[in-house]
């Protein structure tokens, strides 16, 4: 998508470790037009799928699934919550999820009367690299017997395995720009995608 490509390009800063900081526009501070821009390019590149819920994780993802909820009929987000809170039942999908941003192993989870197995779930998230984050909202899905409808990653290092990794395992993943590599020397280069 060329307007988030530019928006990266301009924006985004490559800090050392393979990271990419975009915190002035999706992750700490929001564009929200451009947030409504990529919900809409996920609706359409899901047209073709019916979607019930909506399935993020805590909590760069709410932002933009929030936004993508509004273009499938504002159908609920769900975000899988990574702590346990006094206002939160046992009865809950849990999971392992290994943050690389963070170095550290979350637990996450999801009450279970928001997952149902007549869900058609699309996942949401902004970013794809070595792929935990994603994979384990694939479990939770799993566990809770709900269709997947596919994901969509607004920025994906394409660089890294996570992306290659679940589509061999036969997902279906949009991801809105693919980075094939990033220095703060030369920049970042994006993969050509025919959407």
């Amino acid at each position: 998508m060329e307007l988030l490509e530019e928006r990266i390009r301009k924006d985004g800063k490559v800090l050392p470790g393979n990271i990419l900081k975009v915190s002035s526009f999706i992750n700490h501070q929001i564009d929200v037009g451009l947030l409504d821009e990529l919900g809409e390019e996920f609706a359409r590149r899901y047209a073709d799928r019916t979607v019930t819920k909506i399935l993020t994780i805590e909590s760069s993802g709410i932002a933009v699934a929030c936004a993508t909820a509004r273009w499938f009929d504002n159908c609920p987000v769900v975000f899988a919550k990574k702590s346990s809170s006094s206002n939160i039942s046992d009865d809950c999908y849990r999971t392992s999820v290994y943050s690389y941003t963070h170095s550290k192993n979350y637990n996450v989870i999801v009450a279970k009367q928001y997952l149902a197995e007549t869900d058609k779930v699309l996942l949401i998230d902004d970013f794809l690299a070595n792929g935990s984050a994603l994979s384990g909202l694939v479990d939770l899905v799993g566990q809770s017997g709900a269709e997947l409808a596919g994901a969509g990653i607004v920025i994906e290092k394409g660089f890294q395995e996570g992306g290659e990794i679940l589509r061999k395992k036969g997902y279906r993943i949009e991801s809105l720009a693919i980075i094939d590599s990033m220095s703060a020397e030369h920049g970042i280069t994006f993969r050509s995608q025919n959407q």
